[in-house]
């Protein structure tokens, strides 16, 4: 099977590892309702943060995440 090679591939390849959990925090302003979100959460922020705070209490339960990114201005593809 064909695999990825890249310069630089070894130093990212674990880089996970060296990022620490994070808590995620509440934006009271938002009005979440637990009740009403059949389980689902929205986060804003970087990707690997998110999922490194959700790891504790989801992991092996998650069935898909969906990432969606911010244009940056001026980006015309």
């Amino acid at each position: 099977m064909p695999t990825l090679q890249f310069k630089g591939k070894n130093i990212i390849w674990n880089h996970h590892l060296s990022v620490p959990y994070h808590t995620l925090d509440e934006v009271s302003k938002l009005h979440y309702q637990p009740d009403k979100a059949n389980g689902n959460l929205i986060i804003e922020g970087d990707n690997l943060l998110a999922l490194k705070a959700l790891l504790p209490m989801y992991a092996g339960k998650v069935k898909a995440v969906k990432f969606k990114i911010k244009k940056l201005e001026g980006d015309n593809s």
